[in-house]
């Protein structure tokens, strides 16, 4: 079994009180690295002739591993070290929420009110009234995005329900501030009826620019989006679809230019036929993809299997099969799926110079460190690793660009674009197969992709501005 790395996720800030003398830190510091943990920040609480009171951040990999590590420090009582606090630095962060609402301008005086408020902002109703397309310039419309879930498959931990969905909506709205500068609040449903979703979506629609649908299950999503799109004069964006796909084919453009394969004849198995798969397949289709197998739990999707939903059906070849046999020969792997499902026997069997993207979170499909020196290129969803194919690089700059001119509705053509967008923000220079795809805290990224939707969307006849 591969042993996970410690990281941020399940990091602790421990608050001890030790003995101001030499060598007792490092004490601590050696008791941390030998249960495994990573020590990260130090902050001075407190300092006395007697003793000091410090603040220590430490990473671990699990909540259980965490457990350990303060078991470990408080054994170190012996040498007159306290532990007085530990706090889960993650539950710390969320505590009364992510995200709050404020005002754009003070309220000062009676002048400020009545500008603001009533009887000033009746003139302002009046307008948006007689002229509805003001609202986008009069109100927080232009800017503003709904994040909408009925927490039905909330990240890789399943149906949690509507509150249980509440904290990554919160961060999802964190995100599109910090790096779009896009207005976004969370709306989460205490329904799981295709219907009913899209009722209501349709009518608080006109609070907002845009519609992020996220985390809810397939093949649900599917009709859900389809019929939004339809009926709204606003751009309706499916993030766990679309922003994977975006990604995953900007990071693959660059994989293909290293190993110098064309992206119309290689070979591309994909694992995991929910959202994410379906979308990926999809889009690298458009882009000129020919040669794709699709699996999911049951192994290849196959024409002969009774029961397949539309979506998978679209991907069904001849003949069936497991993911090993799906992996004989095959230049590309896209994982979106579950921990663990490929082994580094079946990437043996795989095509010279072969691509992997295991991006099931937050344990891969397969530990990068299992394929050192069996692939050209490694690419997971997670943080610590090089190559992080991560849906922040598309939808701030998607909706933001959306927004921005005002389009009607998104397309085929804007997803491509934007995946171009992306890949070309890293150089010739640049390219290596560790870095196949930019940070996802490099300012050029949402800029270049709204720039890049905001073209296609006007060449599209979508663009209303």
């Amino acid at each position: 079994m591969v042993q996970l790395t410690p990281n941020s996720s399940f990091s602790l800030t421990l608050r001890l009180k030790i003995p101001n003398q030499a060598g007792m830190l490092a004490k601590v510091a050696q008791s941390i690295a030998e249960a495994g943990g990573s020590l990260g920040q130090l902050d001075l609480i407190e300092r006395s002739r007697q003793f000091v009171i410090r603040d220590i951040s430490v990473d671990a990999a699990s909540t259980e591993h965490a457990e350990e590590i303060a078991c470990a420090i408080r054994q170190l009582s012996e040498f007159g070290i306290e532990v007085l606090d530990v706090r889960d630095r993650t539950f710390n962060l969320h505590h009364g929420g992510k995200i709050h609402v404020e005002g754009k301008i003070p309220l000062r005086n009676q002048e400020d009110l009545a500008m603001a408020y009533t009887p000033g902002v009746g003139r302002i109703c009046n307008a948006i009234a007689q002229k509805p397309e003001r609202v986008f310039d009069l109100t927080i419309k232009g800017n503003t995005v709904a994040i909408v879930t009925d927490g039905s498959a909330v990240l890789g931990l399943g149906n949690l329900g509507p509150e249980g969905a509440l904290p990554v909506m919160e961060g999802k709205a964190m995100l599109f501030k910090a790096f779009a500068g896009l207005d976004a609040f969370p709306v989460c449903l205490d329904t799981q009826d295709t219907d009913e979703i899209v009722e209501t979506v349709k009518r608080i629609a006109p609070v907002f620019g845009g519609v992020n649908l996220e985390d809810i299950s397939a093949p649900r999503c599917f009709e859900i989006e389809a019929r939004l799109a339809q009926e709204l004069d606003i751009p309706v964006f499916h993030d766990d679809q679309h922003g994977t796909a975006i990604v995953s084919l900007a990071a693959l453009l660059n994989a293909l230019k290293l190993v110098e394969k064309p992206l119309e004849s290689i070979k591309i198995v994909i694992n995991g036929a929910g959202a994410a798969g379906v979308a990926i397949a999809r889009l690298l289709t458009k882009a000129g993809a020919s040669t794709l197998v699709m699996c999911d739990s049951k192994g290849i999707i196959s024409c002969d299997r009774p029961s397949l939903t539309p979506e998978k059906q679209a991907f069904a070849v001849e003949t069936g099969g497991t993911l090993a046999d799906a992996m004989q020969g095959a230049d590309v792997f896209l994982g979106v799926s579950v921990p663990g499902v490929l082994t580094p026997e079946m990437v043996q069997t795989m095509a010279a110079n072969a691509i992997v993207f295991a991006m099931a979170n937050p344990v891969p499909e397969i530990q990068p460190e299992q394929v050192k020196g069996l692939v050209a290129i490694m690419a997971t969803g997670r943080s610590d690793y090089p190559n992080q194919i991560n849906n922040v690089l598309a939808f701030p700059g998607i909706l933001r660009g959306a927004l921005d001119c005002r389009a009607e509705a998104i397309t085929t053509t804007m997803y491509l674009e934007a995946a171009q967008a992306i890949a070309s923000l890293v150089s010739p220079t640049e390219l290596n197969p560790e870095h196949i795809i930019p940070s996802v805290f490099d300012p050029r990224v949402a800029p270049a992709v709204a720039s890049a939707v905001q073209q296609a969307a006007r060449a599209a006849g979508v663009a209303r501005r």
